[in-house]
């Protein structure tokens, strides 16, 4: 890490216990023949594909898997961000995110060690889709860093299937942020996801006849659509929020390939007022396992497929990010975190009974309170929420962390650095501001273009909240975010800069101008629903940016940034430093080598996160003791 024009000296902070160095695992799949299981975790340091033997009973030794090696694939940090085990069990497709960078590559690994593979080498970028029940081809899409900037069709991939034996490859079609989602079971029909963002659609396509059926789409479009063919012909199972608030599992009928549907898409679960997360099909095709958000936690049900009454499971962590079942048919395989305990995998009966552990899920000390739900009223009156973290011992230090996205949400989960500012004594609030999701669609788009700076007073409502608490001095408030979150905090030090008494930006947008000309086609051109059009939108990107008011920022500033981030690209960070720097404000910059848009690499997290923690102790004048 690089640090730049340090902020004046105050007060040294007391140190706290680090949770940013704890190890994480998950997204846990079990290999086709049931006998071992695939994961991600940063147990090396860095995000890598591991595989071990899967034990009838009992915990993993995280230290007897395989770590599979991806070498020369984009690098000499190949982060693993996701991956699929090949039908026959002999391959794992793996997408990479070189040195956490944007520009995505795909490889093939041998679960039993070996060489990758890497496909589509000479792409700018690659997104793993998913496999041929063959084995023998695998749905990627191809990403290109040329174009026309003033076309629709700017950023489009290109959707293909590669037979991983030649290299050969079937271009399936092109289109926004296009991903191949499912291949029947005869290899004749694919299901591909294209659309900006907020506008996906599903189209069922015929291989052999070059018919396109639309699943998923028209006006509105959709925030999320999945899918995936059941084990038995003729079923679609969609998993999507198309024609309504909140996702929902669907299953939509298939007449006989090169048909036309023959029903319209059909309710299989649905909860009001509750999104589905996770969809996890049992291998049987009688079962499908089901993540639901309520209120911000989650719960996890069986369905029966068949029309039977579904099934209540223990949810053993707070958030579940992921759920699988394994080949026993006896139980599932869970992934996910809660306060104080980073992500993990257990294994919980299907049947009824206790979880136990796989791998990981030990607290890290010392202990993270609960955080509260807090239900509070935006400037216009709509009903906002959030998690409140009380600190044991408060020091009087509040703390807005504003989440990125927009579209995502703050939940009561795995957090370390907030974990680390409540052991410093920080009351934190966390505020899912208009925009975020969990709430429904129209909650979702009422941040959309015009619409922003509703979002912006939303910080303003949520820092009046904070302000209020007993434990807290309105005059040493700091707003803090990332990615969406640090443009926001930037908005807010703009708009409201006498409320804080700091402000932290990671990776945050300062110029969205900027931002649509230098981040990746395939992110600038599914973003014009969201942040506006560039292209007509000109006058109100430059009002919302706040690099263009920075002289109104008066409180002290850090900004941190990946050096690889081409997501938001770090001349976003170099640009509001030198602006503030040009007038001798107070404001530090902390570049991290070898990062992108996320921090994949434990000990740079561990460093970068314990700077903020003593950069916000310091600028709210805590004292040591």
């Amino acid at each position: 890490m690089e640090v730049a024009r340090t902020a004046p000296a105050v007060p040294a902070a007391p140190a706290v216990p680090t949770a940013s160095a704890a190890v994480g695992h998950h997204s846990p799949v079990v290999s086709p023949d049931g006998t071992r299981l695939a994961w991600i975790s940063d147990r090396t340091g860095r995000p890598r594909l591991h595989v071990a033997a899967m034990p009838a009973h009992g915990p993993i030794d995280p230290d007897a898997a395989t770590v599979l090696d991806a070498t020369g694939v984009g690098g000499p940090h190949p982060d693993v961000t996701s991956f699929a085990w090949s039908p026959d069990g002999g391959r794992i497709a793996v997408q990479i995110a070189p040195s956490g960078g944007d520009r995505t590559r795909v490889a093939l690994l041998d679960p039993d060690g070996g060489p990758p593979t890497e496909i589509a080498p000479a792409a700018t970028a690659v997104v793993l889709g998913a496999w041929e029940p063959t084995g023998r081809r695998l749905g990627v899409t191809v990403l290109t860093d040329a174009g026309d900037p003033d076309s629709d069709r700017y950023g489009d991939g290109t959707a293909c299937l590669v037979d991983v034996r030649d290299g050969s490859s079937v271009v399936l079609g092109t289109g926004q942020a296009a991903v191949v989602q499912a291949v029947s079971a005869d290899g004749r029909r694919v299901v591909l996801r294209t659309g900006r963002r907020g506008e996906r659609g599903l189209e069922l396509v015929d291989l052999r006849t070059g018919c396109r059926t639309q699943i998923v789409g028209g006006p509105g479009g959709a925030l999320n659509a999945t899918a995936r063919f059941g084990a038995a012909p003729g079923t679609l199972w969609v998993h999507t929020d198309a024609d309504r608030e909140h996702s929902a599992l669907l299953a939509v009928a298939l007449g006989h390939a090169g048909d036309e549907l023959i029903a319209p898409a059909r309710p299989v679960a649905v909860r009001p007022g509750a999104d589905l997360d996770v969809v996890a099909l049992d291998p049987g095709g009688a079962r499908a396992a089901l993540v639901w958000n309520t209120g911000g936690r989650s719960e996890i049900e069986i369905a029966d497929l068949r029309g039977g009454r579904p099934q209540r499971v223990l949810v053993p962590c707070d958030v579940v990010t992921n759920v699988s079942f394994a080949r026993d048919d006896t139980s599932l395989l869970v992934a996910g975190h809660a306060p104080g305990i980073p992500p993990h995998v257990v294994r919980v009966p299907v049947r009824g009974g206790a979880a136990t552990p796989l791998l990981g899920g030990t607290p890290v000390a010392p202990v993270t309170p609960q955080p509260e739900r807090v239900v509070f009223p935006a400037e216009d009156g709509l009903r906002l929420g959030g998690w409140l973290h009380r600190p044991s011992s408060p020091n009087g230090a509040g703390l807005l962390w504003l989440h990125g996205g927009p579209e995502s949400e703050e939940r009561p989960g795995w957090a370390p650095l907030l974990h680390e500012l409540v052991a410093a004594g920080v009351t934190v609030l966390t505020p899912n501001v208009r925009g975020s999701s969990g709430r429904g669609r129209t909650f979702a788009r009422l941040d959309d273009g015009a619409l922003r700076p509703s979002s912006i007073t939303d910080v303003r409502a949520a820092t009046r909240l904070l302000a209020g608490i007993p434990d807290v001095d309105p005059a040493r408030i700091v707003v803090a975010g990332r990615s969406y979150g640090g443009f926001l905090t930037l908005a807010a030090l703009v708009r409201f800069p006498e409320l804080y008494a700091g402000g932290v930006d990671v990776c945050g947008i300062a110029d969205l101008a900027e931002f649509y000309a230098r981040t990746e086609p395939w992110i600038a051109g599914p973003a014009r629903t969201e942040y506006g059009d560039p292209r007509t939108d000109g006058a109100l990107l430059d009002e919302l940016s706040p690099l263009y008011r920075a002289d109104r920022i008066r409180a002290p500033l850090l900004v941190v940034h990946g050096d690889n981030d081409t997501n938001v690209p770090v001349g976003q960070a170099l640009a509001i430093h030198a602006a503030l720097s040009a007038r001798g404000a107070p404001v530090e910059l902390l570049r991290m080598a070898d990062e992108g848009h996320d921090v994949f690499d434990r000990d740079t997290r561990a460093a970068a996160n314990g700077r903020i923690v003593r950069w916000v102790t310091q600028v709210t004048g805590v004292r040591p003791g």
